[in-house]
Formats: structure tokens, sequence, C-alpha cells
């Protein structure tokens, strides 16, 4: 009889560790304008989350709600890739997973200020699932 394989299984997904657009990142970090870099590079969730995050700060909560969309489901892509399977560890450590978590917290924070409760309690179920200091993290009540 061979060694007991699966074991892993009884303790939960791997995190998943995304290798991020190194390209949009360093063009955001040299400052150039986000819409510029989410057109370049319309998969890179950081770009859309500068965009979000942008909007929220400028009182555009609708804006605001389809960039962090589009960057949560460009990020849910991206995990798919990853070997996500809808759940599980998306730790905030590792900086390349940021620009997903940051779309799904300003995804939170401009479906709460158009009155959109039940997405606004997916969004934080969803930090949390990710990772538990997420929310903390990112500010999102």
């Amino acid at each position: 009889m061979g060694p007991m394989t699966g074991m892993g299984d009884l303790l939960g997904p791997q995190p998943v560790l995304l290798p991020g657009d190194t390209a949009a990142e360093a063009e955001l970090a040299a400052g150039e304008n986000p819409a510029i870099v989410a057109a370049a590079h319309p998969s890179a969730s950081v770009a859309w989350a500068k965009l979000a995050e942008g909007a929220l700060d400028d009182d555009q909560a609708v804006a605001a709600y389809a960039y962090a969309r589009t960057g949560y489901h460009r990020g849910l892509d991206q995990l798919r890739r990853n070997g996500w399977k809808g759940f599980g560890p998306v730790p905030y450590r590792h900086e390349p997973n940021r620009g997903f978590l940051r779309c799904v917290a300003a995804l939170a924070r401009a479906a709460q200020a158009i009155g959109e409760e039940p997405e606004y309690q997916r969004c934080l179920d969803l930090l949390d699932d990710c990772d538990p200091s997420a929310r903390a993290e990112l500010g999102v009540a």
C-alpha cells in the first residue's frame, strides 16, 4: 500500500499567489494615468483598482462601481487560471494579489454608496474568505 495522498485537501486549498502585471505596476508607480494603463493592460486589476479608488475619492460611486467590477472580473479570471476554485486564501501580503483585493474593496465601498447592500455584503464576505486581514488592510468596515 502506497503513501496516503491528498492530505492537503483536509486543510483546505493552498493560497493563490498571482504573478501580477509588472508592466502595469511599473507604469502606475511611475505616475502614468491609470486610464492609459488600464487601456494598455486591460487584464491588470491593479489599474482598475486605481481608477475605482480615484472615482470613490471624487464621489463618483457609479463610475467607481464600474471600474471596480471590471477589475474584479479580470482578477477572477487570473485567479482561476492560477488554480483558485472560487474560495480559499488569496493573501493580501502577496503584493500581486492586491490589485484584485483592492477591486473587491472598492466594489464594496461603491455598492454601499449606491445602496446595493447585498453586493456590499458579498464583497465583505469575499474579502474575509480571501484573507481575514484584508478588510483592515484596505480600510473596509
